[in-house]
Order: structure tokens, then sequence, then C-alpha cells
């Protein structure tokens, strides 16, 4: 393909993917860092070995797998030109990102009832990768649900058509990227001991 050819929009639009593409693979080197430091950490004499992670993180994974669930469904329903529909699911996953992040502090209270702290003389280095993966984690979901809010501003001026989704698209892949990233954190965390 190449990629010089097109119209000016084509052209535009590549570049915009492109751009985001760049920023996810930043951002998959970053938390790949985190893991990697996580794994040579393990083998501390006082790494935790048989923490269990909290139940609230078992059930954001579940919501953020369903929210990318309802921004297909979004999507799909604007490539079928019916916007209302299409507004619906947006809004639902705006919810559901939103229950996400609150599942995620309420995780973070369980660690600290079980005595888990992030700093502090009764910290473990385990704990505070924990809670550093799922925290860079929960800032990245605010700035996919900041992204998320002017898709959903976009769709309610009916910016977005079968033709014209750029945007929509775009959201989309950040969205579907950051589900696929917790899923990747809370397995490796779970099965890394």
């Amino acid at each position: 393909m190449d990629l010089t050819q097109g119209t000016a929009k084509q052209k535009n639009d590549r570049a915009k993917k492109m751009m985001l593409w760049f920023g996810i693979v930043s951002l998959i080197m970053g938390f790949a860092g985190w893991t990697s430091a996580y794994i040579v950490s393990s083998k501390r004499t006082d790494w935790i070995s048989d923490l269990e992670l909290p139940q609230a993180f078992i059930w954001s994974t579940a919501t953020i797998v369903l929210s990318s669930l309802t921004y297909i469904l979004a999507k799909n329903a604007v490539k079928k030109n019916n916007q209302r529909l299409g507004t619906l699911f947006l809004l639902a996953t705006l919810g559901l990102g939103g229950i996400f992040i609150g599942l995620q502090f309420v995780g973070f209270s369980q660690m600290l009832e079980n005595g888990y702290y992030f700093t502090g003389p009764t910290s473990n280095i385990k704990m505070s990768y924990v809670f550093l993966i799922a925290a860079v984690h929960i800032v990245h979901v605010v700035a996919g649900i900041i992204s998320l809010l002017v898709v959903l501003v976009q769709q309610l001026r009916s910016k977005y058509t079968p033709e014209n989704m750029l945007g929509l698209e775009l959201g989309a892949t950040f969205w579907h990227f950051l589900d696929i990233l917790w899923v990747y954190l809370i397995l490796f965390m779970y099965f890394v001991k």
C-alpha cells in the first residue's frame, strides 16, 4: 500500500491512526518495563508469594471487558446509522468506565484493610508494584474516559455517520487497548507469584 496516495482526508486519517498506534506502543513499553521489574523483584527474599488480589479487581476486569463490548455495539450502531442506539451504547460505556475506576478504588481499600500498603514501614515491594501498576492504569482509563467524552459530545452533535467515523474509531481503539492491557495486567499479577 502506497501511503502517499489518496485524498488529503485519507492521508490525514492514516496519520491520526498512526499517531494513536505510536502512543499505544509507547504505553506498552512502559508497562512492559514495570512488569519486567516486577519479575526481577520477585526474586527478593521479602517478596510475598501468597498474596490474594482483591475481589474488586476481578469485578473491575469483567466491567472493563463489558465496556469494550458496549463500545463495539456503539460503533456498529453508528455504522448502521442508528444514532440513538449508538449514543446509548456510548453512555453505557462511559458508565462502565466509571464503575471500573470505582471498583479499582474498592480494590485498593481491600488491600489496605488486609494490611498491605504502598509505602511505609509495613509496605512490601510486591504490593508497591500492584498499587503502582493499577494506579497508572487508572490514569490511562481516565484519559480514555476523556476521549470517550469527546466522542460522546461529537456523537450528540451528529458528527459521526457511516461514512465519517474516524473519531469514534480512534476512541474505540484506545478503549479496547486499555481493556486488553488491564486483562493482561490482572492475569500477569495473578499468575506471576
